[in-house]
């Protein structure tokens, strides 16, 4: 099975994570609760009425345990650098290795610097609609790849699109993640309610 580290726990990296998770991949988050969502309430986000960022920050969390991510809660990344088998990433508390990477450091670009990532004049790290970066197998995410257009639910779909890359690379074809009724019976045991 694959390996995926993520390196941060706000709606990017948890995305990431709960779509690599779901898929059956191998998946770690480095999360330091650092999250620009502690300040926010979310009116905007699709299928949310109301919900205050920690309380979001809170839910997603419980998905990505729920599906067996190894959360590694208040454990910071110092260095990231490619290795013979993908990736090594330090921490306080040891070296960590992987397939892939996917950075979600906010507007913190500094590991994606220090692993050679491309950026442009701004600083912003390049990447395409897969949010690979110009390092094979790593990706960045949300405030990362943008220079002013922070939105949780735009950070969300980075992380998702760069679960979906990977996931398509591992399957040798375009991966699509889509769910029914039967699938969430799988997973939690119980029928959910189908509006439909």
């Amino acid at each position: 099975m694959a390996s995926v580290i993520v390196v941060g726990g706000g709606p990017a990296g948890l995305s990431a994570a709960l779509f690599a998770a779901k898929n059956g991949l191998d998946t770690t988050v480095f999360d330091t609760d650092e999250t620009w969502m502690h300040k926010a309430h979310l009116f905007n986000y699709p299928g949310i009425g109301s919900i205050g960022g920690a309380e979001f920050v809170g839910v997603t969390r419980q998905q990505v345990d729920d599906f067996g991510v190894d959360r590694r809660q208040g454990e910071e990344v110092t260095a990231v650098a490619e290795s013979d088998d993908g990736f090594a990433v330090t921490t306080e508390d040891g070296d960590h290795e992987a397939d892939y990477l996917v950075l979600a450091t906010g507007a913190d670009r500094s590991l994606a610097t220090d692993l050679g990532c491309a950026t442009d004049d701004d600083g912003v790290v390049e990447v395409g609609v897969e949010m690979e970066t110009s390092v094979a197998d790593a990706y960045a995410t949300g405030a990362m790849v943008r220079a002013e257009e922070w939105q949780a639910v735009i950070a969300a779909g980075d992380g998702a699109a760069a679960a979906l890359n990977i996931l398509s690379k591992e399957k040798g074809e375009h991966y699509h993640d889509f769910d029914v009724p039967a699938d969430a019976t799988a997973a939690f045991g119980a029928m959910v309610d189908d509006e439909s």
